[in-house]
């Protein structure tokens, strides 16, 4: 289906290619025309779908059918969530086309009732309904009960105090000793929980082991391995449980405790960051020159790991092998080698990088076998990525497969292929719905899911290196979202800190994705959304003092005493063209960003976002450098890349000021605000 870009209402539409159009609305009830149709309509052909680019959203979509009649009413969707990535819609048109899908008749969409929303949309289909589409639908019913049975569960687990305690975990080569303390041992056993399963779901436990004697305190030391379910399994990421018989099974009387220590293959120390400056989705296969490493004096980087592209499920030629737990895994060569290339560049400058694991739909995965293993099980075909499947025996060894090898490969001590420091675990997750997603789940549900993907890789990066660190990376939506499948960040971070007091504490920290509120607009000084208290709406460049605030919080800090790094892992400020006044604009941005987190000590590092220009990025020119295939000058630097050159060097004045009265400040500190407490707002310095 084709818009008729020669007519519409209160829109400017502009061809893009690959049949996807560039709209903006002008008015209060914009709309566009479908072509008509050319034939009559297979009457199962009744899904409208298309994907769209909007980071702002919609407040719905309206489906009218022509031409009018009275038998025909328009159909609306409401809440057309933001999404900063092309996400996929579907309409169901079922109930309508029963009377209307002849030749030449036609559709028209509106897009809301707000002027001045870009979109961008493409293949627009009418089209039947896929079978994973239908799954999802024939099982929704069941699978929502479930899940308000689960939320239930979890809730009473995690507000629950009991007197019986696992206290500690230490994994060493091969054994696990656990101990813990009861107020009474009768009838009390020792209960592994393995990663995959929901243990408050649980009645009966296969692995128990009795505690004995009068002393209220215990140790136990178990083996490492155990061969289950096909597979040799380690135990490394099961967690702990003491559970009481009873007439009708066992019930849990204590927490679930994950390991606390694993001892390492090495022990060595990563350096300190000699600056906050780092670029993110860095990679050496991109166009940019390689020498930006240098010039801008960039200390970290974040390196995008898309796992299902590496896996292969059969050997060839093309493949390397990877032995893990007894079994043999294949790894692409080609695309694995890329990876070397880029870690290779970054580890020779000392630069620490941040890997971010992304899990691709099955439907996106070069070897289907890998990705319908990989996938959660309950993943929407709307998202861009999935959560990982951490739900199945066999979902929970290849994911631990690929990881292992991961970090068996960069931590080496020769650094032979390059080295990952840390790993941020996917993308975004509150807004899950499009960068991790794991289906229709409530907050509490998800954050289970992403807690169990959290601690698998923080224990097997743990294996090789101590000082490796899991970050959560969430955006800017702190206490609202403009989309209503999206979670809020601050609650997401609430749950993984209970989840960190119940089951033991874990060296995490937080990737936060701090743009302007309106991502095509670099001036974010001029943000509406936010206020300097901890329910502020959005968490912006405009007020990250909040965040450094509440990472110093008691009760957030590592097992109560060490600051948790916050990495401001993707963040940059958009050029919407490339005139004059708006390459001004993004930089001036940028220099009040980044004289902000200087005086921050509770920001440790700014991945900058993008190295380049990227066409697909939904119109954003959110680059240091222009598109390099831009027409006047490819791969040009923009005034953005100086502002970030000069940040921390003797220039940094002589740049900086320049964009003072931009801003309309007389001095830096009028842009500086302190955070008293979580009920008042905050007062400049």
């Amino acid at each position: 289906m084709d818009i008729d870009a020669r007519n519409g209402n209160e829109v400017e539409i502009q061809n893009l290619e690959s049949r996807g159009y560039a709209i903006r609305t002008k008015g209060t009830d914009p709309y566009v025309f479908l072509k008509p149709l050319k034939e009559d309509l297979n009457g199962k052909k009744n899904q409208l779908s298309f994907s769209y680019f909007c980071p702002s959203g919609l407040d719905h979509i309206q489906v009218y059918f022509y031409p009018l009649g009275k038998q025909i009413k328009s159909i609306m969707v409401g809440d057309v969530g933001s999404t900063e990535g092309w996400v996929d819609f579907r309409i169901d048109l079922s109930e309508y086309t029963e009377n209307w899908g002849k030749t030449g008749q036609f559709l028209r969409l509106d897009f809301g009732t707000k002027p001045g929303v870009n979109l961008q949309i493409k293949n627009i289909l009418l089209r039947e309904m896929t079978k994973r589409e239908l799954e999802i639908q024939v099982n929704k019913k069941k699978k929502k009960q479930q899940e308000l049975i689960l939320e239930k569960n979890l809730q009473a687990y995690l507000n629950k105090n009991y007197s019986n305690r696992v206290s500690n975990v230490l994994v060493t080569d091969d054994k696990i000793t656990i101990s813990g303390t009861v107020s009474r041992n009768s009838n009390l056993y020792l209960a592994e929980i393995p990663i995959y399963l929901n243990g408050t779901e649980l009645k009966q436990f296969k692995n128990l082991i009795a505690i004995r004697g009068n002393d209220e305190n215990f140790t136990m030391n178990l083996d490492r391995y155990v061969q289950r379910h096909g597979f040799q399994q380690d135990r490394l990421l099961s967690k702990w449980i003491i559970v009481e018989k009873q007439a009708n099974g066992f019930k849990g009387v204590s927490h679930a405790r994950y390991s606390d220590s694993v001892v390492p293959k090495y022990n060595y120390e990563f350096p300190k960051l000699a600056s906050k400056k780092g670029l993110g989705g860095y990679s050496a296969n991109r166009e940019a020159p390689i020498s930006d490493l240098d010039s801008l004096g960039i200390a970290s980087a974040t390196v995008n790991i898309l796992i299902n592209g590496l896996f292969r499920s059969a050997p060839s030629i093309d493949n390397i092998s990877h032995s893990y737990l007894g079994k043999t895994y294949y790894i692409n060569k080609k695309e694995i080698e890329k990876y070397d290339k880029t870690l290779r560049s970054t580890s020779k400058r000392n630069i620490e990088v941040s890997a971010i694991l992304l899990v691709a739909k099955a439907s996106q995965s070069p070897d289907k076998v890998i990705g319908n293993i990989l996938q959660h099980p309950d993943t929407d075909p709307a998202g861009i990525y999935a959560m990982p499947n951490v739900t199945s025996p066999e979902g929970i060894q290849y994911y631990s497969a690929i990881l292992d090898f991961l970090a068996k490969r960069y931590t080496r001590l020769d650094k032979k292929y390059g080295r990952i420091h840390h790993w941020i675990i996917h993308n975004e997750v509150d807004a899950g719905w499009v960068w991790t997603n794991a289906g229709e789940k409530t907050a509490l549900v998800f954050m289970s899911l992403y807690h169990k993907s959290m601690r698998l890789s923080y224990n097997i990066a743990r294996k090789y290196n101590p000082n490796s660190k899991v970050f959560i990376s969430l955006t800017h939506y702190w206490n609202w979202t403009s989309n209503s499948q999206f979670y809020h960040s601050k609650a997401l971070l609430e749950q993984l800190l209970l989840f960190s007091e119940k089951e033991g504490d874990f060296e995490w920290g937080i990737a936060h994705h701090p743009y302007p509120e309106s991502l095509r607009e670099p001036k974010t000084w001029l943000d509406e959304k936010v206020s300097f208290d901890y329910d502020t709406p959005l968490i912006t460049f405009k007020n990250i003092e909040v965040l450094d605030a509440w990472v110093k919080q008691p009760s957030v800090l590592y097992k109560g005493k060490v600051k948790r790094l916050v990495y401001l892992s993707e963040n940059g400020t958009n050029s919407p063209s490339y005139s004059e006044q708006d390459l001004n604009e993004q930089a001036a941005g940028m220099a009040y960003a980044m004289k902000k987190i200087k005086k921050l000590d509770g920001i440790d590092a700014f991945q900058y976002h993008n190295w380049q220009d990227n066409r697909n990025e939904g119109g954003l020119r959110l680059g240091l450098r222009r598109f390099p295939d831009d027409q006047e000058n490819p791969g040009g630097v923009k005034p953005v890349w100086k502002v970030y050159q000069a940040y921390g060097t003797e220039k940094e004045d002589e740049v900086y000021n320049k964009y003072k009265t931009m801003i309309g400040v007389e001095n830096w500190n009028q842009i500086r605000f302190s955070i008293t407490n979580e009920k008042i707002g905050g007062t400049k310095k």
